[in-house]
């Protein structure tokens, strides 16, 4: 499990050379509503000096959506705010307020939002308190992206899976002053992300899954009657050629029952 803080603007200026050694990531406010100007004022400097102090990060949009339409809008604007950027974490649909429309009216928004960050190439989640989550999310769209629940005390009640709980909203921690939003995550989503290649990683690769064996495996043959090397060639997939430099035999037309070759 990994402990981090989510911060906006009213966290001011935190100093990240402190923050760097209280918590392990930081997700930050990107932006608001479906209007290109409007971008949190800090994030800037948050996405800055999280890279500059190596803190791994994620982002928010916080949605003044009430149809698909301007979910989709709100993601437009997230997406051109983001570009060219990299976060470890996950980007989240910020759902609260005004927006809590009803269960088909949210879930609709949540995967509109969503999709529109996928087809850009980014891991997109969720955002909401645990309660209206339980009423206003459908199963499948619950299920299908990154959940980040808030409630606040010792117990998250939620009965499926979750990669994040912000458990509190007066976190202290150093480096920012006054109270910060404080959260537990169950998810590696760093390597999750970078191994796909999304937030703006490029896709990496297993090297055991590209990795050749230069030597290629070798079996014992024992000669049987009526046996002739071109009949064993064919038998494993290789030649007569090769066999019989493998074996040192200088005339391809003897060999004898209880040899031993090497195919």
């Amino acid at each position: 499990m990994k402990k981090g803080i989510d911060i906006s603007y009213c966290q001011g200026s935190p100093d990240f050379s402190k923050v760097r050694g209280a918590v392990d990531f930081v997700i930050m406010q990107i932006g608001y509503g479906r209007y290109a100007g409007q971008i949190d004022k800090t994030f800037a400097r948050n996405y800055s000096e999280c890279k500059k102090h190596g803190i791994p990060c994620g982002g928010y949009w916080f949605s003044y959506a009430t149809t698909a339409d301007e979910a989709r809008q709100e993601a437009k604007c997230c997406i051109a705010a983001i570009k060219g950027k990299q976060f470890e974490y996950p980007i989240y649909f910020d759902v609260e307020g005004k927006s809590l429309v009803g269960r088909s009216g949210v879930s609709s928004m949540c995967k509109a939002f969503c999709e529109e960050l996928e087809k850009a190439g980014y891991f997109a989640g969720i955002y909401m308190s645990r309660s209206p989550a339980q009423t206003m999310l459908t199963a499948d769209v619950a299920k299908r992206y990154a959940l980040w629940l808030a409630e606040y005390g010792s117990k998250l009640n939620w009965s499926g899976d979750v990669g994040m709980w912000q458990h509190t909203s007066a976190g202290k921690i150093d480096g920012i002053n006054g109270n910060v939003d404080c959260n537990n995550c169950y998810v590696d989503y760093p390597t999750a992300i970078k191994k796909a290649g999304l937030n703006g990683y490029k896709k990496t690769s297993n090297p055991s899954e590209n990795k050749t064996d230069k030597k290629p495996k070798q079996k014992t043959y024992i000669v049987k009657k009526g046996d002739t090397l071109s009949a064993i060639a064919a038998k494993y997939k290789t030649t007569v050629s090769a066999i019989t430099k493998k074996n040192g035999i200088k005339n391809p037309d003897i060999i004898y029952v209880g040899q031993k070759l090497i195919i």
